[in-house]
C-alpha cells in the first residue's frame, strides 16, 4: 500500500519527529510503500517559545522526508497537494496534536479524499490543547471533519474526540515506546560522563511549560534530601516561568543539589540522562499521554507521575512507578522517599520491563492496517 505520513520529520526536532521516523521504520518493514510529507516551517517564530525548530542533534533514523508545508502560507498546502497527486497516495496518516494545525491538515484531507480518493487516519496526540485559546473549538471540529479513521492513545483523548465526533471509528492504541535513541550505557558509566557523584539521582524531562507542574517537585526536593542525598537533574528548554523555576531553587537553597540543563537535549545525549536516573519523575497537572514515559520505559526506568489524563494507564501504581495526586508536593516527597526506603529501583525495573511488552509498533501498524479494511 502507498502511505504518506504527514507530519514532522528531521530535521525538525523534537518527539512527534522521532514518532513519524519509527512508524515510518514499522510500516515500511510490513511491506508498504512510505513517504513522509512534512514542514519547512512549523511554526511562526513569533509563536514558538523555544530557541530553535531545528534539531542540532544527530539523525537516528532517516526516513523519506519532504519539507513541502509551511503552516501558515495556505500556497504551500496547495503545492503539497500537488505533490501527493504525483504520488498517488492510498492512504495519509496525519499526526495530530494541537488545533494550530487544523487549516492545513483539513485542506490536505478534504482535497486529497475528494479528487484522489485516499483515505485518511489521525492519529492523535490531543483533541483538546493543554493550554487553550480562543478559537480552539471552531479549529478543532475543522481539523477532525474529513477523517476516515482516528487512532488515539488514552482515554482521555478517547473521550475528547467522541464530544466532538461522537461517531467516529477508531481504535485505542497506547503510545508505543520510544525505542530511536541510543542504547542503554551502564548508570555508573552515564554518571560518570555528566560527572554526578551523588549515589541517588531523580530525573525531570523535557519542556518546561506551567502544566508540566515542575516547581511541585522543586517544593518537594527539600524534604527529600533531608533523608537521603539525592541529585535532581532537571533537562529541558524552559518554554516559560525560566526567571520564576531558578528563583525558587534559590529561594529553598537546592543549588547545590539541583542541575539545571536548560536546552533541547540533543538525540544522542539522551540516553546518559536516562540512564543516570533511579526514577523519572513527571509531576504534571494535566495530559493526555506522554512520551517521556516510552523514553523511560525503553531505558527501563521506572516512572513517578501525577493521576492526571491518560498516564496512570501506563504507569501501574506500585509495579512500574507511582502515581500521587497533582499539585500535591507532599505526595511527591513520600513516593520518593518510600521508593529509597523499600529500594524498589530492583523491582520495578523488572517490571518496566515486563509492561513495556505492551507498547510496540507492530500494534500501531496493525490498527492502522485493521482500519483500512473497514467498508
Amino acid at each position: 500500500m502507498r502511505i504518506v505520513l504527514v507530519g514532522t520529520a528531521y530535521p525538525m526536532r523534537g518527539g512527534i519527529a522521532h514518532y513519524v521516523a519509527l512508524l515510518y521504520q514499522k510500516l515500511k518493514e510490513r511491506g508498504h510503500n512510505v513517504r513522509v510529507l512534512s514542514f519547512k516551517r512549523q511554526y511562526p517564530s513569533l509563536l514558538f517559545p523555544g530557541k530553535t525548530q531545528k534539531d542540532e542533534g544527530k539523525e537516528l533514523l532517516h526516513v523519506d522526508s519532504n519539507p513541502l508545508l509551511d503552516s501558515i502560507n495556505p500556497l504551500s498546502w496547495i503545492l503539497a497537494f500537488l505533490w501527493l497527486k504525483k504520488i498517488k497516495p492510498d492512504l495519509l496518516i496525519f499526526k495530530y496534536w494541537m488545533p494550530f494545525f487544523a487549516p492545513c491538515y483539513a485542506t490536505l484531507a478534504f482535497l486529497s479524499k475528494n479528487l484522489m480518493g485516499c483515505r485518511i487516519i489521525y492519529i492523535c496526540d490531543n483533541i483538546v490543547p493543554h493550554e487553550k485559546k480562543f478559537g480552539d473549538h471552531i479549529l478543532t471540529r475543522l481539523g477532525l471533519k474529513f477523517v476516515d479513521f482516528f487512532i488515539v492513545q488514552s482515554q482521555t483523548v478517547l473521550k475528547d474526540l467522541l464530544t466532538f465526533k461522537h461517531d467516529a471509528v477508531y481504535r485505542l492504541v497506547a503510545h508505543p515506546i520510544y525505542e530511536i535513541f541510543p542504547p542503554a550505557k551502564p548508570k555508573h558509566d552515564a554518571k560518570a560522563i555528566l560527572k554526578i557523584r551523588e549515589e541517588r539521582v531523580l530525573l525531570y524531562f523535557g519542556y518546561i511549560r506551567a502544566y508540566k507542574g515542575l516547581q511541585y517537585l522543586i517544593k518537594a526536593f527539600p524534604s527529600i534530601i533531608e533523608r537521603f542525598p539525592v541529585r535532581l537533574l532537571i533537562c529541558g528548554e524552559f518554554y516559560e516561568g525560566r526567571e520564576e523555576t531558578l528563583n525558587l531553587i534559590d529561594e529553598l537553597n537546592l543549588k547545590n543539589t539541583v542541575t539545571v540543563c536548560d536546552r533541547f537535549i540533543p538525540n544522542e545525549e539522551v540516553g546518559l540522562y536516562f540512564c543516570s536516573a533511579d526514577l523519572v519523575v513527571l509531576p504534571y497537572t494535566s495530559a493526555t499521554q506522554s512520551g517521556i514515559v516510552k523514553v523511560a520505559y525503553h531505558y527501563d526506568k521506572p516512572v513517578l507521575i501525577t493521576n492526571v489524563g491518560g498516564l496512570p494507564e501506563v504507569v501501574p501504581d506500585g509495579k512500574s512507578g507511582y502515581v500521587v495526586p497533582p499539585r500535591d508536593s507532599r505526595a511527591l516527597t513520600e513516593a520518593v522517599l518510600r521508593y529509597y526506603k523499600e529500594n524498589k529501583e530492583i523491582q520495578f525495573t523488572e517490571n518496566v520491563k515486563i509492561e513495556k511488552k505492551k507498547y510496540t509498533w507492530d500494534r500501531m501498524a496493525e490498527a492502522i492496517e485493521e482500519l483500512l479494511h473497514l467498508n
